[in-house]
This record gives structure tokens, sequence and C-alpha cells, in this order.
């Protein structure tokens, strides 16, 4: 099983990630003649069923780090994460991969090195952070290497989630952002993410409204999201504690610590009335990354 995953936080571009109690299931049904993955829920009839599919090139890649032939295999996927929505389906679909293919290896390697494997094959580490290791993990990169440490989490933290049925491209939520910033920019952002790294390990929730705020990429994803703000004005006037864009979107997270049923309908009411169709889930932060049913 593998959870599903939000990037960013607000201020924290490419360095924050955190799980979330949402998950997609891998079953090994059998060894088989030719790689075969069927893909129920999300992304059935779209995904591919075969060793092309992102799932088993990810259980190849382990594979080849072990130096072992990749045996074929016939995956079942059961997909709970929306594609190409900002909750990190990429990376739940690596780390599960990954961790199945452990397993199946007589786990060679720790989490650090899943962790590394996980952003060689996505391209950046916040999301597969999260997805491999689960809570918060605060990840940073250096000469190859990458660093990551876990926030603690206020225990009575939840998420409400709106998830609108339109997609956002990763390639194309990163093209509208634009190659340098100002200076005041930048330190708005950096204190924003070390109060929000503050707010959630100290369990200073009053924080978390300013400390979700953000000058990097948000105001300028939202020209690809317009009614965006409209989400965040009435997560905050319902009661939420802070309110961001989930990853690149489209997705849009509001952290509470109760009224999550008025969050979640002011929200959903918000996007009705700016012609956004979608669906609205209440879930919490996951503190366990992607695992074996049955295992530590």
């Amino acid at each position: 099983m593998a959870p599903a995953t939000t990037a960013n936080l607000g201020p924290g571009f490419d360095c924050l990630g955190m799980a979330l109690d949402l998950w997609n299931e891998l079953e090994l049904v059998a060894p088989s003649a030719s790689p075969l993955v069927e893909v129920l829920g999300e992304g059935a009839g779209e995904l591919p069923g075969d060793a092309s599919n992102l799932v088993y090139r990810a259980i190849s890649f382990l594979y080849g780090e072990a130096g072992v032939e990749v045996p074929a295999l016939h995956l079942r996927c059961h997909n709970v994460v929306p594609l190409k929505r900002g909750l990190g389906s990429s990376a739940a679909a690596i780390a599960s991969g990954l961790v199945a293919a452990n397993a199946l290896c007589g786990n060679p390697f720790g989490g650090k090195e899943l962790l590394e494997m996980a952003a060689t094959i996505e391209g950046h580490p916040d999301n597969v952070a999260a997805a491999v290791l689960g809570g918060l993990q605060l990840v940073v990169s250096e000469d190859r290497k990458l660093y990551s440490a876990p926030v603690n989490l206020p225990p009575t933290l939840h998420a409400v989630v709106y998830i609108p049925e339109f997609r956002m491209a990763t390639s194309e939520a990163r093209a509208v952002l634009p190659a340098s910033y100002s200076r005041g920019d930048a330190v708005f952002n950096m204190g924003r993410a070390a109060l929000l790294v503050l707010g959630m390990a100290a369990n200073r929730l009053e924080y978390l409204n300013i400390a979700t705020q953000d000058r990097l990429h948000q105001p300028y994803r939202q020209a690809l999201f317009p009614a965006m703000k409209l989400l965040f004005q009435a997560a905050r006037d319902a009661g939420a504690l802070g309110v961001f864009l989930s990853g690149s979107g489209s997705t849009v997270l509001a952290l509470t610590d109760g009224r999550e049923m008025t969050v979640a309908y002011e929200m959903a009411e918000a996007a009705r009335q700016a012609g956004i169709e979608g669906q609205v889930k209440i879930t919490r932060p996951a503190l366990e990354g992607a695992h074996v049913v049955g295992q530590p």
C-alpha cells in the first residue's frame, strides 16, 4: 500500500511533502508469462497494462539496483489517488512498486535507499519522500544526496481536500513559473516555510494561516485555476487553519482541527458557484509510508 501525498504545503516549494490517509493498493496476483498490470479504480482504461506502467518500471528499477533479473509478474493496482490532481499519484505508484520489489528481493534496501531510488525515478523528492517514509517530510538535496527529516505533526490535524474534475499536469504548472524571483518574495517564503515547520512540530496551530502563504508558485498557477482563490477564502471563512494548492494542483487542501464538515461544505459550495465540478474528502495525515500489509 502507498499513500496519497501533498507537496509544498504553501511555501515549502519542492522541499515539503506530507502523506495522506488515502491509499493505493498493489496486489501481486501471480508470476506471469509476460508483464501484466491490471488497473482498477483511478486510471482504469488509461494507465498502461504492461511493463511500461510506472509501478512496473519502479519494480524493474529496484531489481536492476539489486543486480537481479526482474521476473514477469501479474500485478493488480487498486487505485484511489486521482491522476494529475496534485495528490502524488506518480509518487504512490513509484513507492508501491519499490516497496513491493524490495520485499520480493528479501528487503536488501533501507528507507533512505528506497527514497533515493524514488527521487531518481520521479525527478524531484518532495512527494516521494512522504510516500516512502510517511508523515511530514522536509527533504533537500546536496551533491546528489538526499537529506530527509521528519517533522512532528499535531495529533488532531485533519485535511479537507477539494478535488476538481479537471487536471493540471505538473509540466504545465511548472511552465507558468518565472525563471527568477525577487529577494522580497524569497524572504517571504523562507520565513513562512520555517514558521510552518515550527507550527507543525510545536503544535502551534495558530501559526498555520500565515505559515501556509506563498509567493513562489500559487500566484502564478492561479492563471490555470482562477477559482482557486475563491476556495481558499471559503475554507478560511469556514474555520480552516490554513489552505493551499496541493502540489501543482488542481486539488485544494485545507488544514483543520475541528469544523471539517463545515469547511468541506463551504469549499464544495464555492466550487459549485464557480462552475467547478469535483469532490470533497475529509482525511488525515498518514504517519506511515508505503508498506507491505502484514509487515512492520
